[in-house]
């Protein structure tokens, strides 16, 4: 523990995580729920990866993508969602402080590498509709490694960044964090501290990572919209659909929720929990059912699979 901050910048071992606010008789109910959630995550995405491991089909740019995406995403749930459990089910609260770094650490850069990737699936989509004849020129396989490589170096570095900034201020005597995981918002406001520099690079760096992904998957939309308005026709308005509709609700989940926790409310109370267990729970849960429901290649590859299983299970 001493290695990775000087004993004199704090003197907190540990915190203490309130976790959700659920009455102690519904414990159980909800243990059971985030459980199955949890599991419907790891599984569903896990799923998802495999098929497109196993398909020739899938071996697209817009494909690999995505399992990158499912990666991120169990990773994400790993991050908070077993400690969440644990805390449920034992009464334990504490989380040491190397624990409690780590957790910030890996959370910033897992929601990190869900924004870039869902930045580049925008303008793999962006180039699929309005530039179809170039489209395997333009989105070949090295820049396609070259975009997810550069997502995981960003994140890695961001979130590196704001964690070591963060491990040189002091904590005293408020160790309570009235959260469910260890969120940079939270243990800013706990340091006893000058946290003008952490804000400011918040504002800035943040910023600067957080708003040009944005700006592209807005702009990629905006262009595939003016495309299809241009020449309207039923055939292209289906296909649009059924190439864009899955990551847009996407995309519209996932920065939904992270606007309702760090932009729309001032304070940490029960909405900003609800809001931070939909981005952190609930969208990565749903995201294997929003590509699978409404992709037909997905759908294709899971029925194949099944029938293999199917025929294997029959030989013996």
């Amino acid at each position: 523990m001493s290695s990775m901050r000087p004993e004199n910048q704090s003197s907190v071992s540990e915190f203490l995580l309130l976790g959700l606010p659920i009455w102690p008789g519904h414990r159980g109910t909800f243990f059971t729920l985030f459980l199955g959630m949890y599991l419907t995550t790891v599984l569903g995405n896990l799923l998802i990866i495999l098929l497109i491991r196993l398909d020739s089909r899938l071996h697209t740019p817009m494909y690999f993508f995505l399992s990158h995406l499912a990666f991120s995403d169990i990773s994400l749930s790993s991050v908070t969602v077993p400690k969440m459990l644990m805390n449920m089910q034992n009464q334990q609260q504490s989380i040491p402080y190397v624990g409690c770094i780590s957790q910030l650490y890996f959370f910033i850069l897992f929601v990190g590498l869900d924004n870039f990737l869902l930045a580049v699936m925008a303008y793999d989509r962006y180039v699929a509709i309005c530039h179809p004849l170039h489209y395997t020129t333009i989105m070949r396989e090295g820049l396609c490694a070259v975009f997810v490589a550069a997502s995981w170096i960003i994140a890695c570095g961001h979130a590196l960044l704001h964690t070591l900034l963060l491990v040189q201020l002091s904590f005293c005597a408020d160790n309570v964090i009235t959260h469910f995981f260890c969120d940079l918002t939270v243990l800013l406001k706990l340091s006893c501290s000058d946290i003008s520099l952490n804000e400011l690079v918040i504002f800035t760096e943040g910023g600067m990572l957080y708003f040009p992904p944005l700006a592209i998957v807005l702009g990629s939309y905006i262009h595939i919209g003016t495309i299809i308005l241009k020449a309207p026709s039923t055939k292209r308005l289906l296909k649009a659909f059924s190439t864009c509709g899955s990551h847009l609700l996407v995309v519209s989940l996932y920065y939904g929720t992270l606007a309702a926790v760090y932009f729309l409310s001032s304070s940490w109370d029960s909405k900003d929990i609800i809001a931070s267990v939909m981005y952190t729970v609930v969208t990565p849960m749903l995201n294997p059912f929003i590509y699978s429901l409404r992709n037909r290649d997905i759908k294709q590859a899971l029925e194949c699979l099944s029938t293999g299983l199917t025929y294997l299970s029959g030989n013996h």
